[in-house]
């Protein structure tokens, strides 16, 4: 079984065998001839002696085809892997005999007789092995081991080839082999391997008919013959990945779109080639499809419309990087009512995507329930209080980079999501500012979960405390990078919270101090699970004695670039509530060697410990924690 995992491509072929090699070739002897030992030599060493000089290794002395012939009618896969062993030109000519071919071999011979279920019976599978080669790794030898050793332990199911050894790449001979001894092939991966082309993909195409995914990054050498033979020969493909492919077009496309009924997942990016042709073809054909990433693609208005009218079984939708797309497009593609399953919808640098556009995805889109936008500049306020207020099963919103967007949409927002929004996520949205907002006029959003604001720097103490007041049943807190929160600011939100925090991550807020601490411990130390401090530089051990005292459920602290010293790791070891599994006490300069025995004792429960930048700590006493805490995983 330990063989079955091997995901390298080394040991494919068995290292046993019922042959015994060392009898059968003695390679570099006098005598390179077989014989069995009970019987008189048919040829003697005098002979084979005159003969010297121009006598063959006895490998070479049958032709390919009287080779092949004796290999493909070997009675198991056992025998046929042995003999792969002898050398690199009978694995090779091993590795060209497909499997249709071995099967008819064995069924129709006269001599053959009944074979009994032992130890040396082909093992016949449905493809659950997967190998995968990077770099070195990556050659036509290694790729033949993998199709002659995995052809009798159930069949090989995923390959990843990703990057190819620089002097003896991977070739298309390498692929075809793998055509040849892999019918179960459902993955192929293809990544920056410019040797194999559609040479390559036709053998793939022809021998691996089940083949389900395919995933091609910086194949140059792929066109669309090559795509169109996989879409002839692979009807049940599922799911095609093409990332800068720059001779992948329109007709490849179009031929997955006529021959691949079952595709239910597309992910195209950085194609030149690819338009809207192609791309209104596969999308207006493929009735299951129900997933669509397109990225950095010459597609206009009219594919949006496409994905609009015929993305009916679409649910989950990603764009990115679409600059041809105007307004229009992504109007038409709300307003056609086609997406009624989408549930997730991702838009990124999209300059179509304005305060019209995204109303008319809210009003289209009646099941969406994560919607994410990134880097769309033209998005304000109106716009997104308009969307939210149309998207009435929205659970899941997140903005990132969109700067038109100020405190008042986002307060809009919650008001008009009160009921079913889970979770909200701002990241570097410069445009929200502190504004004193008088709250009772505002209704909340008792639904919200999930609260995580990064790298708003206009996002004070103000808002904060109107966001505190208006979700009262928040969970979740991320808070990264916000300096301009201060102990008053984060108060009212730690105040408000009546279900009780579980993760709060506070990296980054570097004025708030102690106070807050012992107010975050003591209102929900009971429930509190995560807490993450790293660059708070204001704490000191006061923190840590809060901590001890009233967190009861804590696994996962993290002190990085605090002013904590040994005293406060020893208070924290001596809390016998806490069960900590992860503590992270980089840069943390006041902690020495001496908390060496308060550490080890927290490291009873310890998975994680990051010791890195405490230059206090002698490198003896980080070996002796490496000895002692050996079920820990300590960084230093």
């Amino acid at each position: 079984m330990p063989t079955l995992l091997n995901y390298s491509g080394d040991d494919e072929l068995y290292s046993g065998s019922s042959l015994d090699l060392g009898r059968l070739y003695t390679i570099g002897s006098n005598v390179d001839v077989y014989y069995n030992p009970n019987k008189r030599a048919r040829i003697t060493a005098p002979f084979i002696f005159d003969c010297k000089q121009d006598q063959k290794s006895s490998i070479e002395v049958l032709p390919d085809e009287c080779l092949f012939e004796i290999f493909r009618r070997l009675p198991s896969a056992k025998e046929r892997t042995s003999c792969a062993c002898v050398s690199k030109k009978w694995l090779m000519l091993m590795s060209s005999i497909c499997k249709a071919e071995i099967e008819r071999s064995t069924s129709s011979s006269d001599d053959v007789q009944m074979i009994s279920f032992d130890e040396d019976q082909d093992i016949e599978g449905d493809g659950y092995l997967t190998r995968c080669l990077e770099g070195k790794k990556a050659t036509d030898v290694r790729l033949a081991a993998i199709a002659v050793g995995t052809s009798g332990r159930g069949g090989l199911g995923k390959l990843s080839i990703r990057g190819s050894n620089d002097v003896r790449g991977v070739t298309n001979y390498g692929v075809s082999a793998i055509a040849n001894g892999c019918p179960y092939l459902r993955s192929l991966s293809l990544w920056n391997v410019p040797s194999i082309g559609d040479e390559g993909l036709s053998h793939i195409a022809k021998g691996c008919h089940l083949l389900e995914k395919l995933d091609l990054c910086l194949s140059s050498s792929i066109t669309n013959k090559g795509l169109i033979a996989i879409a002839e020969g692979c009807p049940n493909l599922t799911t095609l990945n093409i990332e800068s492919c720059s001779k992948i077009g329109n007709e490849g496309l179009q031929a997955i779109a006529r021959f691949c009924p079952k595709l239910q997942s597309i992910y195209i990016k950085d194609c030149p080639l690819v338009g809207d042709h192609g791309l209104s073809s596969l999308l207006s054909s493929a009735s299951e499809l129900s997933r669509v990433k397109l990225q950095a693609l010459n597609i206009t208005d009219f594919s949006l419309a496409v994905i609009g009218h015929y993305g009916k079984a679409i649910t989950n939708l990603v764009l990115c990087g679409l600059k041809n797309v105007t307004e229009r497009g992504f109007w038409v593609m709300g307003v056609a009512q086609g997406l009624q399953k989408l549930v997730s919808f991702s838009v990124t640098s999209c300059r179509g995507v304005t305060d019209t556009s995204v109303e008319a995805m809210g009003r289209g889109c009646t099941n969406l329930k994560q919607m994410c936008i990134r880097k769309c500049c033209f998005v304000s306020d109106s716009g997104l209080i308009a969307f939210t207020k149309a998207s009435g099963s929205l659970e899941s919103l997140q903005l990132e980079e969109c700067n038109r967007v100020t405190q008042s949409g986002i307060i809009g927002a919650l008001s008009n999501i009160k009921t079913k929004l889970k979770s909200l996520t701002l990241v570097k949205c410069m445009g929200i500012k502190d504004i004193d907002v008088e709250v009772s006029i505002v209704s909340g959003c008792e639904s919200l979960r999930s609260l995580s604001i990064q790298n708003c720097p206009g996002f004070g103490s103000a808002s904060m405390a109107i966001v505190g007041k208006l979700c009262p049943q928040i969970q979740n807190v991320d808070l990264t990078g916000l300096y301009g929160i201060t102990d008053a600011g984060l108060l009212p939100l730690l105040e408000n919270c009546s279900a009780g925090l579980i993760n709060v991550n506070l990296t980054g807020c570097w004025n708030l101090t102690d106070n807050i601490i012992s107010a975050l411990a003591r209102l929900h130390g009971g429930t509190l699970e995560s807490l993450n401090l790293d660059g708070c530089w204001k704490l000191t051990d006061a923190s840590l004695l809060a901590i001890a005292h009233n967190c009861l459920l804590l696994n996962d602290l993290d002190m990085s670039k605090c002013a904590i010293s040994d005293a406060g790791i020893a208070v924290l070891s001596g809390a016998r509530q806490l069960s900590l599994q992860v503590l992270s006490l980089s840069g943390c300069s006041e902690v020495s060697s001496k908390s060496l025995p308060f550490l080890t004792k927290l490291g009873e429960t310890l998975l994680g410990l990051n010791l890195q930048g405490c230059n206090s700590i002698g490198s003896s006493t980080i070996e002796l924690l490496m000895e002692n805490l050996w079920r820990c995983d300590i960084l230093a």
